[in-house]
């Protein structure tokens, strides 16, 4: 079983490998990856690192919350659940005249 951990306010010239090396330190990364906009193609500024060993995750997670990394206050901390989008309850085609009479 792997853990999965956010890591959030990375600088934005962050790479996955820098990423990899910055977890690698504390246990065994099984992946590494920065999540990146579809539309600009540059980094939004946080990722998810996955490793091997509860202990490991756990040790690095501790370490790495809070530090400096390229000016910036890393954000790290074991990853949620995702979590499904609820929308506003409102037709996608617009108009938004529910029970509205002609």
């Amino acid at each position: 079983m792997t853990i999965n951990i956010y890591v959030g306010n990375l600088p934005y010239a962050t790479s996955e490998e820098e990423l990899n090396d910055m977890f690698s330190q504390y246990g065994n990364v099984t992946s590494a990856k920065i999540i990146m906009d579809r539309f600009s193609g540059r980094s939004k500024g946080f990722g998810f690192v996955e490793m091997a060993e509860q202990a490991e995750a756990e040790k690095a997670i501790e370490a790495l919350h809070g530090k400096q990394v390229g000016g910036r206050t890393l954000k790290v901390n074991e990853a949620q659940a995702g979590k499904r989008r609820q929308g506003s309850g409102r037709p996608p085609y617009g108009g938004g005249g529910y029970n509205r009479r002609y």
